[in-house]
């Protein structure tokens, strides 16, 4: 079956009128979606980490693999087969990213969502709390004006890198206002987010077109209520895995990738803006100039990051990231001979 073939028996299924009292009567309290490619030395530790939750609730796991060639979805069929009533499959025989299909999720299991919230874990990270998914419910439903649940992650490096050994938006639990979800200066872990199904049960543009998922997620989080931050390391960020959306960027132009992802990315919030009906104009536009700072640190055009009008995201870089910049720019000989001698140990 072709991809938008299958897109669209599932928005017309969505479309049908017992659709979404069947998802109320289900039970199901959170559907966790998980997309999975060539990660077959990874994969078992979310499967863990999925099926050893402890909950008062119902929950699903619904896992899209696209084709990989490794095993995963050897592993995957392991785990569907033992826990039949919880584990909900796809696994493609035809990669469906080589096709130009970018937004998996919200192609194959947000449609399929019977939960009252989703709970979010790529294939390469994995839970590390047997009561995530509790906490955050718990919270949630205490809090109807929350939109977003979120926490912090530990952060396990593939390979060699020099890097902080935690992704901590902030320091204490606290909530998050919709113009901070919206500009913020740290990243928020995929695999730490949950939030309510309602919000994905019709994509908008500006989502289907955005080059990563998690963002767009974010800013209809926030164009709904606001976030609670819970300042616990619940789940593990792998960094630098071989089908890591991070690692595969950094193949081939890196530089021509960084241009084309900050143009989507600025479409994407001008998009949003839009959507919101201009709301939050000034956050928006303030959080593309930091984007936009962002890519210039990562293609190391120092000589526009160090200017003085960039001085207020530079200070937000952690001292470790601002160290690198100094050292770089005042001895790039020496830079580049310890960089060399560092990898190939």
């Amino acid at each position: 079956m072709m991809v938008h073939e299958e897109k669209k028996d599932m928005e017309n299924k969505r479309r049908e009128p017992g659709f979404e009292a069947e998802c109320k009567g289900s039970g199901i309290m959170v559907s966790v979606c998980c997309i999975t490619y060539n990660q077959v030395s990874y994969i078992r530790d979310a499967l863990e980490g999925f099926v050893n939750q402890q909950t008062d609730f119902a929950y699903e796991v619904l896992i899209h693999d696209d084709a990989s060639s490794d095993g995963t979805a050897e592993i995957i069929r392991e785990y569907a087969e033992r826990y039949p009533d919880r584990i909900f499959p796809i696994l493609q025989t035809e990669n469906q990213y080589s096709k130009g299909l970018t937004n998996v999720s919200g192609t194959f299991n947000f449609p399929r969502a019977r939960g009252k919230y989703i709970a979010m874990c790529e294939g390469d990270d994995y839970w590390t709390d047997m009561h995530k998914l509790q906490k955050q419910v718990d919270y949630l439903e205490a809090n109807p004006g929350c939109s977003l649940c979120f926490h912090s992650a530990k952060i396990e490096v593939q390979g060699k890198a020099l890097t902080e050994h935690a992704m901590r938006p902030y320091k204490g639990s606290r909530m998050i206002s919709p113009e901070e979800i919206i500009d913020k200066t740290s990243g928020y872990p995929t695999a730490s987010l949950m939030f309510y199904r309602e919000m994905v049960a019709e994509l908008p543009e500006f989502y289907n077109n955005a080059p990563i998922a998690d963002i767009p997620l974010q800013l209809l989080s926030a164009n709904r209520g606001w976030a609670w931050y819970m300042d616990e390391p619940m789940c593990v960020y792998r960094l630098g895995g071989a089908a890591s959306w991070t690692t595969l960027m950094k193949q081939g132009d890196y530089e021509k990738k960084q241009q084309d992802y900050a143009e989507a990315m600025t479409a994407m919030y001008h998009g949003f803006d839009a959507f919101s009906g201009g709301r939050f104009h000034n956050t928006v536009e303030h959080a593309i100039r930091r984007l936009l700072f962002l890519t210039r640190v990562n293609t190391k055009h120092y000589e526009t990051v160090l200017n003085k009008e960039n001085r207020e995201f530079y200070r937000e870089l952690n001292a470790r990231t601002r160290f690198f910049i100094r050292f770089e720019t005042s001895a790039p000989k020496l830079y580049g001979w310890l960089q060399k001698q560092f990898h190939q140990k």
